[in-house]
C-alpha cells in the first residue's frame, strides 16, 4: 500500500515539507489507544537469530535508521515500533543552527535517490538531551555529534567534546560524523593529522568516564584508497571502536535523472541506489583491512532485502537504512529482518 498509494501522494509534495508533516502526523497518532501496538504488529519482526552484540551493547536485529531522519530526537519512540534495531540521531551540534538556505532536499525517483544539502540543521545538544530524557522505549539509540557552521576547523574538536558530554548520560554510542559535504571544510577533518586530533580528544574524554561508550567514525564514500589506508591506520592507532561506512557523495556519475536537473539542482549529498556498489566494495576493503571483529556498520544504497543480504555478506556487522525508508517505506526494516531469519532456518 505504501509504494502504490501512499508514495505518490507524499512524493508529489516539497520533501521537506512532506519530512515534516509525517513527523506532526506520527506524534498525532501515537497517544491514541492501540495505535503504537497496531504498528509494531505490522512492522516489528522478532527472532534471536537476528541478535547482535557489539561493543557491549545487544542490539535486537542488525537494521537501524541512519542519521539524518530523526536529527532532534523527536519520534524516537514511534520509530521503535517500526522494528528498527536502533535509530542514530542528529547530526547533533553544540548550539542549533538553521542549516543551510532551502530548497535544500530534493528526489530523484529515477534513480530512487536523494540530494540533501541540509547543512546540520538541528536544535542543538541541549533540546536533544530533554527529548531523550522522556522517550519510552528501550531502542537503541546513537549520538551522531558535528561541529557547528561557524566554528573553524582548528577548533572543531571542542564542538565535539562538549555534544559528547552533553549527550553521554542520554545516547547508548557516538558517531563522529566529519563526512557531511554540507558544512564548508569539514571533510578536511578526515586528513590524517586533524582527523587523529579530534578521535584522540574525544577518546580521552571518553576514558575518564566510570563507563565509556563506543566511539564510532563516520567516513565518506568518496575517499581514495590512499586516504581509506589512512582511516584504517587512525583506526587502529586510536583503537576506536567502530566505522560507518559511509556518508553521502558529492559524485553524479551514472545517474538516469536528466543532468540539466541534476545540475538545476546543485551541490549536496547524494544518497540512494545509486550507492549500492560503491558502499559494498568500501565495506570490502575496509573489512579486509581491520579483520573480522571490528565493528562496522554499513550504510549506503540499502533499498531491498537483497541489498542488505549482500552488505550482511560482505561483512556488515549491522545496517542503516535511511532513502530506502523513504522510497520503499516501513516494510523494507521487517522484509530485511525476515530474509535474515529465513536463511537462518535454511
Amino acid at each position: 500500500m505504501y509504494k502504490s498509494l501512499i508514495r505518490p501522494l507524499l512524493f508529489k509534495a516539497d520533501p521537506e515539507k512532506v519530512h515534516h508533516s509525517t513527523f506532526s502526523l506520527l506524534k498525532k497518532l501515537s497517544p491514541l489507544p492501540g495505535v503504537k501496538g497496531i504498528w509494531r504488529s505490522m512492522f516489528c519482526y522478532e527472532h534471536q537469530s537476528l541478535e547482535r552484540e557489539l561493543f557491549g551493547i545487544r542490539f535486537k536485529n542488525p537494521v537501524g535508521l541512519a542519521a539524518g531522519f530523526d536529527k532532534d530526537a523527536k519520534i524516537i519512540d514511534e520509530l521503535a515500533c517500526l522494528g528498527f534495531g536502533h535509530i542514530e540521531i542528529g547530526t547533533v551540534t553544540p548550539k542549533g543552527q538553521p542549516g543551510n538556505d532551502k530548497p535544500r532536499l530534493f528526489r530523484l525517483p529515477q534513480d530512487k535517490a536523494i540530494i540533501n544539502r541540509m547543512g546540520f540543521n538541528n536544535d542543538g545538544a541541549i533540546a536533544a538531551v530533554e527529548r531523550l530524557k522522556k522517550r519510552k522505549s528501550d531502542v537503541i539509540v546513537g549520538g551522531n555529534i558535528g561541529k557547528n557552521k561557524v566554528t573553524p576547523n582548528e577548533k572543531a574538536f571542542e564542538d565535539y567534546e562538549y555534544c559528547f558530554e552533553t549527550l553521554y548520560p542520554v545516547v547508548d554510542y557516538f558517531t563522529l560524523n566529519v563526512s557531511s559535504p554540507n558544512t564548508p571544510n569539514l571533510r578536511e577533518l578526515q586528513d590524517k593529522e586533524p582527523l587523529t586530533k579530534l578521535l584522540k580528544a574525544v577518546i580521552n574524554l571518553n576514558l575518564t568516564k566510570e563507563k565509556p561508550k563506543p566511539i564510532l567514525l563516520k567516513i565518506a564514500p568518496d575517499l581514495t584508497e590512499g586516504q581509506l589506508e589512512d582511516i584504517v591506520d587512525i583506526v587502529k592507532e586510536v583503537q576506536l571502536d567502530g566505522l560507518i561506512a559511509h556518508n553521502t557523495t558529492i559524485s553524479r556519475e551514472g545517474l538516469k535523472t536528466s543532468q540539466k536537473l541534476v545540475e538545476e539542482i546543485g551541490a549536496g549529498g547524494l544518497s540512494g541506489k545509486p550507492l549500492t556498489q560503491r558502499s559494498t566494495q568500501i565495506l570490502r576493503f575496509l573489512r579486509g583491512k581491520l579483520g573480522q571483529e571490528f565493528p562496522i556498520i554499513s550504510v549506503g544504497g540499502i533499498m531491498s532485502a537483497q541489498d542488505a543480504l549482500e552488505k550482511i555478506d560482505a561483512g556488515a556487522s549491522l545496517i542503516q537504512v535511511y532513502t530506502g525508508f523513504i522510497y520503499e517505506g516501513p516494510a523494507l526494516i521487517k522484509q530485511i529482518n525476515k530474509v535474515l531469519v529465513s536463511r537462518v532456518k535454511g
